[in-house]
């Protein structure tokens, strides 16, 4: 049986939507993102829409989304209170880690000892980083654009990076090494992805 390949939006459900970009849209990297409440809590959690939105200033974009019933994510509640956060690249060996801090725990939970990891501080921030992790992007908040109310809608986070941690081990001063950091990134459902099979091409003049 086949299936008109043209798409209107306005047919589609956001599930379905959600599942279509998910899909096609991979492999994406993940932004694995701590901030603080007003209270003194602290939130770590993963957010796979994200990447890069400026380089001068430096500012990393990610999108979380409103959950299933259009409740906002403590990461964006906790964003508005205390307009920091610090954006972590875990690498394989904190997987395990990471996919435990996306756990759906109380308000005041913590995902840092939900998941056995370590705090520790970058600069004069007041939110902890991940001290396993080897790079840490630690910003302050540039803007929140919301796109709506209804379930799966998205907070757009724009972040300002003013200070990073970065490892020896991974980081020589010019460039990030491959094989050391063990990149990792989201396709759909429950799969991640190892970056181990590259091929190279040289860009045009």
């Amino acid at each position: 049986m086949s299936h008109d390949a043209t798409l209107q939006v306005a047919d589609l459900d956001a599930g379905l939507i959600y599942r279509l970009f998910s899909g096609a849209i991979a492999p994406r990297p993940i932004a694995w993102v701590s901030t603080l409440s007003s209270e003194g809590h602290a939130n770590l959690a993963p957010f796979s829409f994200f990447n890069v939105a400026s380089v001068a200033p430096p500012i990393l974009a990610f999108s979380p989304l409103l959950n299933g019933e259009g409740g906002t994510k403590d990461t964006v509640a906790n964003l508005r209170e205390v307009g920091e956060c610090i954006v972590h690249i875990g690498g394989e060996v904190l997987a395990e880690a990471l996919n435990t801090t996306s756990a759906s725990l109380p308000r005041d939970g913590d995902e840092f000892e939900h998941a056995g990891l370590t705090k520790a501080s970058l600069g004069d921030l007041r939110v902890p980083r991940i001290s396993e992790a080897p790079i840490a992007f630690g910003c302050r908040l540039h803007d929140i654009l919301t796109f709506g109310d209804q379930p799966l809608s998205g907070n757009l986070v724009l972040a300002e990076v003013t200070v990073i941690h970065a490892d020896p081990k991974v980081w020589d001063g010019r460039h990030v090494g491959r094989e050391a950091l063990a990149p990792i990134g989201r396709m759909a459902g429950s799969d991640y992805i190892r970056c181990t099979d590259l091929f190279a091409l040289e860009r045009p003049k």
